[in-house]
């Protein structure tokens, strides 16, 4: 069986991403900070008949984060879908605000978090040359927003880097690439906000690992 491990996952997208990919006969290796809501996860998805499991790490410590991977490769043998996208929490901060106490919580997070999933799982990949490497950022990676600095700077990172590795990993089988959300992610949202469903979105993370052409993927209004 084909393994996706998803880093960050929630009941949001994450749960969303981990049922499409389950209904596609994968094993589903769930990746954040609390075990309970991870527990609660994995019992979801069983009742759809996936097989997943849940492995707590906090994203930003990378020797955490390799060693749930390391996990995962353990549990179910090499990991075939990377999906990367943590919260690293988001805060009102200006351009002219931006400090490095202050952007040290998003690059440990958002980059360097990255950088760590991609050196767990890209052994393995290359090995058997072929792999997937979905990253996901919000939209003020591309067009930055001025009151979430921070944030952008690091997603702007991943953003460049999961461009590079689609330009360079092609040729060795393994698919890169971005998926930046400009949008809501939810059933509903204030008027003239808008919105997709979680489920709907992660439709777009099956087509690219299946189509495998787009370095990355614009989700907007």
């Amino acid at each position: 069986m084909p393994t996706i491990a998803i880093v960050g996952a929630g009941p949001g997208l994450g749960l969303s991403i981990a049922k499409v990919f389950g209904g596609h006969g994968f094993d589903v290796a769930l990746i954040s900070r609390n075990k309970v809501k991870l527990d609660a996860l994995v019992a979801e998805l069983a009742e759809a008949g996936i097989t997943a499991e849940g492995f707590p790490a906090d994203v930003a410590d990378s020797a955490q984060l390799t060693s749930a991977l390391e996990g995962t490769v353990a549990r179910f043998g090499r990991i075939d879908v990377l999906e990367f996208s943590p919260h690293a929490g988001l805060t009102m901060t200006s351009p002219k605000d931006v400090t490095v106490d202050n952007l040290r919580p998003q690059i440990d997070s958002l980059l360097y978090g990255a950088v760590a999933a991609v050196q767990a799982v890209l052994p393995g990949m290359l090995e058997a040359g072929a792999g997937t490497l979905l990253f996901t950022t919000g939209g003020g990676a591309i067009n930055p927003y001025p009151m979430l600095a921070d944030a952008n700077i690091a997603q702007a990172g991943q953003r460049n880097w999961a461009v590079n590795l689609h330009n360079s990993l092609a040729d060795e089988g393994i698919y890169a690439a971005n998926v930046a959300i400009n949008l809501m992610i939810g059933t509903q949202a204030p008027e003239g906000v808008p919105f997709r469903a979680p489920d709907e979105i992660a439709l777009d993370y099956w087509n690219l690992h299946t189509t495998r052409e787009q370095a990355e993927h614009f989700i907007g209004a």
